[in-house]
């Protein structure tokens, strides 16, 4: 009967587990005496095994259990006969073949058979590896606090750099999700044609609009009469006698009002003077009744009682909207904020549970960005990022460098440079950006999105090289992966290329929803927004290192013909990765710089 799981993706993940499996050890595998008190503690199973990477590794490795381990597991650390037995003939779905194995100093090494894995991840210019491992289901919010009207719709002068890497996150965040399959929609809707989506089309962000003269006033009236028939509402007579129970006493209040005011441009209250004469008496709700009775876990303990603004009434009101559109009765909203909008935006999310709202709500908090010497709205570094793109296009091109084509060709590139600036770091952490005029962007050398977009396009010139060379009678048409033989890939950077980017791509695209499903831990959650760009940076490294060694288009010789056609599937899968992973901070590919 015909085995099927040789057709599965080969993944890292089941290789790994499959690895560990095998290596765990069954009574007959175990001296008697290398028992303790007649049981062995064993380490866990994801410590068993890790993936080799660096390059020098990759020489005699891919998998390696440490000494460490087999010590632990073995007397002596020495493996058992039946078990390197199934080591080396591993096999199941998803599972990386084995060419072989053996105990060193350092450990048991595995290694995989490279030829059969460059067949199997080739085949169908591995479309399978290009995309997450799974399809998953339910409604995702990313809400955006930056573009809520404060009490005007914010615009690209008065949004700060931190708003703007909380934007450029949400976005990622959305075509990550989408990716997986989870229906996704974005929160406020903002005015069409209005100066903040200019900005943000400029920059390639796609976000939802609505005509100038749209209003929510129905829903708003909708989230106003809930607020005020909640059973958290505070009542006349609870007033001037804060408790502990009722958040906190006039101390904690006057702090409350003060955060709404600062609020680092988050705040929904736009200020307690402002707004004195229409808040006296006003609606008001205890926020901290509303965490502590409905279990709330990783809200801030100081929040307390609340005024109701309009501005307040507004955002609930457009969430309330963007969670009417989703396909499934509970939706999770992700609120994507910066640190110091962070308390204002629990205030929200809280006062939106005490209205009746019953969806899972997550906070994705970003670190600060800082500008030394110089402080630049979202508008003037935009600005300034396209001037020195131009000007460094100018410097290498020339008066190429003219026309609708490089207009747009300078915008990617400006929105590359952007997004690969401000999102390359983890995002709890802060980011210092060098914004000095004579900085400029340099086309050349490991600097993030330019780097990345000339590598993407350096693929693209090559292909269109062997096109003209098939045309003229120099090359045949690339054959199918079954009539190639892959073991004339044997230059290292090739396989590091299939084994660190290909293969992995895919899990890669899973860890973002996963990271959403995770219970407990708070309103806070983590997720490796920074891996993407990290990942794209670290591909077109090693991609540019191989490039510059290897002449792919040798000389049209029958003789040469097989090793460079498994070059061209292995290059022709890399351009498609690199567009799949570019989709997904929403950047197109450029042909060719």
């Amino acid at each position: 009967m015909e085995n099927t799981e040789e057709y599965s993706p080969l993944r890292i993940t089941p290789t790994v587990r499959a690895l560990s499996s095998a290596l765990r050890v069954k009574r007959e595998d175990v001296l008697d005496g290398s028992r303790e008190n007649g049981e062995r503690v064993f380490p866990e199973t994801e410590k068993l095994w890790f993936k080799e990477s660096s390059a020098k590794n990759l020489r005699n490795r891919d998998f390696l259990s440490p000494t460490t381990m087999l010590n632990t597991l073995y007397a002596d650390g020495q493996v058992p006969p039946a078990v390197m037995s199934r080591v080396l003939s591993l096999r199941g779905s998803g599972v990386l073949p084995v060419a072989g194995g053996e105990v060193t100093g350092e450990g048991l090494r595995v290694r995989v058979d490279r030829a059969a894995a460059f067949k199997a991840v080739l085949a169908d210019a591995a479309t399978e590896y290009l995309k997450p491992s799974g399809q998953r289901q339910g409604c995702v919010v990313l809400n955006c606090p930056a573009l809520h009207p404060k009490p005007n719709t914010p615009t690209p002068d008065t949004l700060t750099l931190g708003q703007l890497r909380t934007v450029l996150l949400a976005d990622h965040m959305g075509a990550l999700l989408r990716r997986q399959g989870l229906a996704v929609s974005y929160c406020p809707t903002l005015p069409e044609d209005s100066d903040i989506i200019t900005f943000l089309r400029a920059l390639g962000i796609d976000w939802p609009t609505a005509p100038a003269n749209w209003t929510n006033e129905e829903r708003e009236e909708k989230i106003q009469d809930a607020l005020e028939n909640s059973p958290y509402k505070e009542r006349e007579t609870e007033r001037g006698r804060r408790t502990s129970g009722g958040g906190g006493g006039e101390e904690e209040e006057e702090e409350e009002e003060e955060e709404e005011e600062g609020g680092g441009g988050g705040g929904g209250g736009g200020g307690r003077k402002a707004e004195e004469g229409e808040n006296e008496g006003g609606l008001r709700v205890n926020l901290k009744r509303v965490f502590q009775e409905e279990g709330l876990l990783g809200y801030d303990p100081s929040i307390g009682t609340c005024t109701v603004h309009r501005d307040s009434v507004s955002h609930l009101a457009q969430l309330d909207r963007a969670t009417a559109d989703c396909t499934v009765a509970m939706a999770t909203v992700l609120h994507v904020t910066s640190c110091q909008d962070e308390f204002r935006q629990q205030q929200i999310a809280v006062l939106w549970r005490a209205s009746g709202a019953t969806h899972t709500q997550r906070h994705l908090v970003c670190g600060p960005v800082k500008t030394p010497g110089s402080h630049h709205t979202a508008a003037q570094y935009l600005q300034l990022r396209r001037g020195q793109m131009k000007e460094a296009s100018e410097m290498k091109y020339g008066d190429q460098v003219e026309g609708q084509t490089w207009d747009n060709i300078i915008r990617v590139m400006t929105s590359a440079t952007v997004r690969f600036e401000l999102l390359s770091t983890v995002h709890t952490s802060p980011v210092t950006l060098d914004v000095q005029r004579e900085g400029g962007v340099s086309t050349k050398g490991p600097r993030g999105g330019v780097f990345v977009m000339y590598n993407c396009a350096r693929l693209h010139t090559l292909f269109d090289s062997y096109e003209r060379g098939v045309e003229k009678g120099l090359y045949p048409e690339i054959p199918d992966t079954s009539k190639l033989d892959f073991s004339a890939l044997k230059e290292e950077g090739e396989w590091l290329l299939l084994f660190n980017y290909l293969i992995t791509f895919s899990e890669q695209l899973d860890q973002s929803g996963q990271a959403l499903d995770c219970e407990g831990g708070g309103a806070r959650v983590n997720i490796k927004t920074e891996q993407i760009c990290k990942f794209l940076v670290s591909l077109s490294k090693d991609f540019s290192s191989y490039y510059n060694r290897v002449h792919v288009l040798g000389e049209p010789l029958p003789h040469l013909f097989n090793q460079m056609f498994c070059r061209l599937h292995l290059l022709r899968a890399l351009r498609e990765l690199y567009h799949s992973a570019l989709e997904t901070l929403n950047l197109p590919p450029i042909r060719q710089l």
